[in-house]
């Protein structure tokens, strides 16, 4: 459904157009110490205005409601919320007629029928996001040491990310990119085979973030082509440290200390300045749309800081579960 997680678990909820979207998290350890500016860089790093962007711009000012006390986690339920301000619905009127192609409207429509909100993409807009980021801030507090960093390393299949995104708006079009992931200074013992394996669970979520085309650890496809001997990562110390990581720091679905490395492709962006046909469902016939509201060209640039928060939120459930495991 909307919630993620064992021990550190997570809810979201809201919709792009609605009064306020948010997160609650169930589970945060007591005296962490937690104010609204700690949210404040991470929100910048997802807020639209650069080069390729959406021109809608929110503050995504945080108000945290409940679960701290004097600057400290209590240890009870945290919620934190975020006003929506800058909304435009009278570009979503005609949705309920032709749902635009490559969009949940469709889909959404024929599963919840006249309840579902299609403004701006209602729940399943990637403004949602926005409570992800909010707990990621919160789980990098509970991993001390262990750093979570993503960055776009590829847009429109170029490594000019600059360059792609202005030829793609200067076409009315959109285009995707592919975000790279590292996981440092990891601890040796995470994860919970079978089915709550690192991989496993960091894969889940990591598809829970809107435009996912796919997840790749370590060498990922490359390995289907190689040899054993060429893809096995020989141990160097005591430590477990390896010499290659085509594993990605994973093995048997538990990390082994060396770093988590994967790379996610995220789609050209659903909505785009250019004429498209789709079937209009009040002329019976199949006919052509052009989408108003405004969008991002490339989504993949502010994308980034959520798939970082997303893997931050997964690796302190599991830190929880080994911490409670031991005791």
């Amino acid at each position: 459904m909307n919630s993620f997680g064992r021990l550190f678990r997570v809810s979201i909820f809201g919709e792009s157009h609605g009064i306020q979207i948010g997160v609650v998290i169930d589970g945060c350890p007591p005296g962490i110490s937690l104010e609204e500016d700690d949210l404040k860089d991470d929100f910048a790093r997802r807020r639209a205005g650069g080069r390729g962007t959406t021109p809608r711009i929110e503050p995504d000012i945080p108000r945290i409601v409940s679960g701290v006390f004097q600057g400290k986690t209590t240890g009870a339920p945290l919620t934190i919320v975020f006003e929506n301000t800058n909304v435009k619905s009278g570009d979503y009127g005609n949705l309920w007629d032709q749902p635009r192609p490559g969009h949940a409207d469709f889909t959404a429509q024929k599963k919840y029928g006249a309840y579902n909100d299609p403004r701006g993409g209602g729940h399943f807009s990637g403004r949602i996001t926005l409570g992800i980021v909010a707990a990621g801030v919160v789980a990098k507090k509970i991993l001390g040491a262990v750093k979570v960093t993503a960055a776009l390393i590829e847009a429109g299949g170029q490594k000019d990310i600059a360059s792609a995104v202005e030829a793609a708006i200067e076409s009315k079009d959109s285009i995707g990119g592919i975000i790279e992931c590292c996981c440092t200074n990891m601890p040796i013992g995470l994860g919970e085979p079978f089915f709550d394996s690192a991989e496993a669970l960091i894969a889940h979520m990591i598809f829970a973030v809107p435009a996912t085309r796919g997840i790749e650890f370590g060498s990922g496809f490359a390995a289907a082509s190689m040899k054993g001997s060429e893809h096995n990562d020989c141990i160097r110390d005591e430590q477990g440290q390896t010499i290659t990581n085509y594993a990605s720091g994973i093995n048997g679905g538990i990390t082994n200390g060396n770093d988590i490395v994967f790379r996610v492709p995220i789609k050209p962006t659903s909505s785009i300045g250019l004429p498209q046909d789709t079937y209009n469902f009040k002329e019976k016939t199949v006919s052509s749309l052009l989408i108003e509201g405004r969008h991002d060209t490339c989504i993949a640039i502010r994308i980034p800081v959520v798939i970082e928060c997303a893997t931050a939120i997964v690796l302190a459930d599991l830190m929880l579960q080994e911490r409670s495991r031991r005791i």
